[in-house]
């Protein structure tokens, strides 16, 4: 309990010596970061589409596409950050601040089902199930959110956002777990192939490289969020704490989303010949 009261007087003290004009500052270089992320997530989902533009909505593609959705959509809302505070009807504000969020969930739990189907194809385990388990999830995950946005405008209460922020927090523990579980597994089946394997080193580090920045990004969204819940003073959804938005989306979004990008920016391999050959290729090139 000492612990969690020194963490909340810095926190507070941090919001005590915030100005308008440090506040617009932060805001804005944090547009900037997600403006950039945008562009690169773009500029990947072009060079894909050139690559191989006979194939359609590639897993691979998808994730950029989403990738470029969330950061553009970041990027405006904390462009507008001062505007949005007072936005009208007040149940606008929690869905802009919070959408992108389970946006990015869904960006990143496509890597799991991506590496979960490579996983069990591998070991000749069934995996057509996986895809309606994901879908299946999200829906849950996008409806029980959108009831209580729903709950909070007909009552506006502060103990429907307290159940929010815990319902977000419980997702981010799931991804943090699904990339623990798939992530982990993939990577040593990987350290099992033979050295003489094509691509096994770089591959080894690709997926310890991503498993580890995402597991550690949704934990420490978990557990940040958690906290803010009953720790009033580190409120990340008011205009007040710019120090703490630098912190919680740097740490859980925009340097998580620049490495991931960065680790999988390699182009999928030109066609060579079959019908099925680049998806074959791209499942070992991009797991």
């Amino acid at each position: 309990m000492e612990r969690l009261s020194i963490v909340a007087a810095f926190v507070e003290d941090l919001g005590l010596r915030s100005s308008k004009s440090l506040e617009d500052g932060v805001f804005y270089g944090l547009a900037a970061a997600y403006a950039l992320l945008c562009i690169a997530a773009l500029i990947q989902l072009v060079r894909i589409q050139i690559r191989v533009p006979e194939y359609g909505w590639t897993t691979q593609k998808v994730f950029h596409l989403l990738n470029f959705f969330v950061n553009g959509v970041r990027a405006a809302v904390f462009l507008f950050r001062r505007q949005l505070q007072y936005l009208k009807p007040e149940i606008l504000q929690p869905i802009l601040l919070d959408l992108p969020g389970l946006l990015f969930f869904t960006t990143y739990a496509l890597l799991v089902l991506f590496w979960a189907e490579i996983y069990r194809q591998a070991k000749n385990l069934p995996a057509e199930n996986l895809r309606p388990v994901f879908v299946v999830i999200n829906c849950i995950v996008y409806i029980v959110q959108l009831l209580l946005w729903v709950i909070y405008w007909l009552k506006p209460v502060e103990v429907i956002l307290t159940i929010s922020k815990l319902f977000f927090a419980g997702v981010s523990l799931l991804a943090a777990f699904g990339f623990l579980v798939y992530g982990g597994r993939l990577f040593m089946m990987l350290r099992r192939f033979p050295i003489e394997s094509k691509g096994r080193q770089k591959k080894l580090h690709e997926v310890g490289g991503v498993t580890g920045i995402c597991f550690a990004c949704f934990t420490i969204r978990t557990f940040i969020l958690a906290f803010s819940t009953f720790e009033k003073n580190a409120d990340l959804d008011v205009l007040y704490h710019p120090f703490l938005n630098v912190l919680y989306y740097s740490l859980v979004e925009i340097l998580p989303s620049a490495l991931v990008l960065f680790i999988l920016r390699k182009l999928p391999p030109k066609r060579l010949g079959g019908g099925n050959q680049y998806h074959a290729i791209d499942r070992q090139e991009n797991a």
